[in-house]
């Protein structure tokens, strides 16, 4: 990683301006929104921020582009998107920080968890290019495959790289355009990869990047008459106004939504990793995680052992952004104070604070910090079991056998993800297959990138990665031929 002396300085980026048709523009509104590092709540740079206007011209560039991109050949898109991949890796440092400075993730942590995986995704893709030139027979008849068109993205601001990529290099390798909105928090990587972009020479038009706020910029590609398709990613509250907008010119839209998933650790589990992993899982990121298994369910008669360990592990974690530090703060001091009125919400339904609180951490003068928090005697009726906190916030709740643990898991309006953590993984995978959730990890398995990523009822529709994703980005054409 690289030293302080030699860190990026965003302020000397095009913040100021927009990346439209293969060029940096000026917008025309113009108006700046500063992005905060939430470790020391300094200013790190302003960005620009797009309006309506802005969004009709980047649309035509984008549609104009498509008329020739959508018959470039595969292995042409597959050179270009392992030219961006291999700049993202001579820029990798410059991710990291990006990342890291307006999120908060500790650099050595962000590393791995938001730069490493969508380097491999923008690869993975390039290698699927050619299934777009893959024509299938049925009976008669021909199955072409063709990009669905003109894109508008909107990503989160929670693993803005990591959704990033999941759009734009699924959509790059089946040949559609695009229009990318970062969050107004964590805008940074998105300008790094438009110079990555730029300087791979993407035809112009295939990529544009617009940044602004969500009811702005974001409502405008939803609704907007020549844009086929629009991927979201962030709560179910906006994922709901996007489908709304998107609805009259019957779009394609597919959405990652919110979550509150479960983790069911069965009686003949390792109860000291199962709990130490579970917890770790819902801290990295400061709990700002859409996967997080925040609900975790134990069984009742090793329940105090549990609550134990989790507060343990709780208090085992470090703050900060350096190389010892697990944990960095929330995301902005909005994002601070949701998560504190949470915790002060669980105390006041009669859950019991095991460890962290609504208070300022020890030690911490500065930064939008908060303890890591964990709840025991937990009901699932209660808003801390039931509504997504997005913070270091985990609850513990009992179950006395495996039909209550799944009724429990089950419960809850989300489908998003879900763990099992049992003696073995093929103990497992019966309980796997009763819960309701597009996403299983089973003891501690990582996240694929090759797999399918997405939920099941308010937490979306679509995937994201894996084949499944590409498949998200292409119209099927049946060609009747005579029999």
């Amino acid at each position: 990683m690289q030293s302080n002396s030699t860190m990026i300085d965003f302020s000397k980026m095009q913040m100021d301006k927009l990346y439209i048709n293969g060029q940096w523009q000026a917008s025309r509104g113009g108006d700046l929104h500063p992005v905060i590092n939430p470790a020391t709540e300094e200013e790190i740079c302003k960005v620009v921020q797009g309006t309506a206007e802005d969004v009709d011209i980047a649309v035509a560039a984008a549609r104009e582009a498509f008329k020739s991109w959508r018959y470039s050949s595969a292995a042409e898109r597959r050179d270009y998107l392992n030219a961006i991949a291999d700049a993202m890796e001579a820029r990798k440092d410059d991710l990291v920080q990006a990342v890291s400075q307006a999120l908060g993730c500790p650099p050595h942590i962000s590393e791995w968890l938001h730069v490493e995986g969508p380097i491999y995704s923008m690869r993975y893709y390039a290698e699927r290019t050619a299934l777009m030139e893959k024509t299938e027979k049925a009976a008669h008849s021909l199955v072409l495959r063709e990009p669905v068109g003109v894109c508008g993205f909107i990503t989160p601001w929670n693993y803005p790289l990591h959704q990033f990529v999941g759009k734009v290099a699924p959509a790059l390798a089946a040949g559609c355009t695009m229009i990318t909105k970062p969050s107004e928090m964590t805008p940074l990587q998105d300008y790094v990869m438009a110079e990555i972009i730029d300087s791979v020479k993407l035809p112009a038009g295939v990529f544009n990047l617009l940044p602004g706020a969500g009811p702005v910029v974001g409502a405008a590609l939803s609704a907007h008459p020549h844009i086929d398709m629009v991927s979201f990613t962030g709560s179910t509250r906006a994922g709901i106004e996007v489908a709304r907008a998107a609805a009259p010119t019957v779009k394609r839209v597919t959405q990652e939504l919110g979550g509150k998933s479960p983790l069911i650790i069965t009686p003949d589990a390792d109860l000291e990793t199962a709990v130490r992993w579970g917890c770790e899982d819902v801290f990295i990121n400061t709990g700002q995680t859409c996967t997080a298994l925040t609900r975790m369910l134990v069984p009742a008669d090793r329940y105090e052992e549990a609550v134990e360990i989790a507060r343990r592990v709780a208090e085992e974690i470090t703050l900060g952004t350096g190389p010892d530090n697990f944990m960095g703060p929330l995301s902005s001091a909005r994002q601070r104070d949701i998560v504190r009125s949470y915790i002060e919400k669980g105390i006041a339904e009669g859950a019991r604070l095991v460890t962290g609180g609504a208070e300022q951490p020890e030690g911490v003068d500065r930064g939008f910090y908060v303890k890591p928090t964990v709840f025991a005697d937990v009901t699932n009726d209660m808003a801390i079991a039931r509504e997504e906190i997005f913070g270091p916030v985990t609850c513990l709740i009992p179950y006395r056998d495996m039909d209550e643990a799944i009724a429990i898991a089950n419960d809850s309006e989300y489908g998003l993800s879900s763990g099992v953590w049992a003696k073995d993984p093929e103990s497992a995978l019966p309980v796997v297959r009763r819960i309701e959730a597009g996403l299983c990890f089973v003891n501690g398995g990582e996240f694929n990138y090759d797999a399918p990523f997405g939920g099941y009822k308010r937490s979306g529709n679509g995937r994201e990665f894996g084949d499944a994703g590409l498949d998200e980005f292409i119209e099927l054409k049946s060609v009747q031929l005579p029999a």
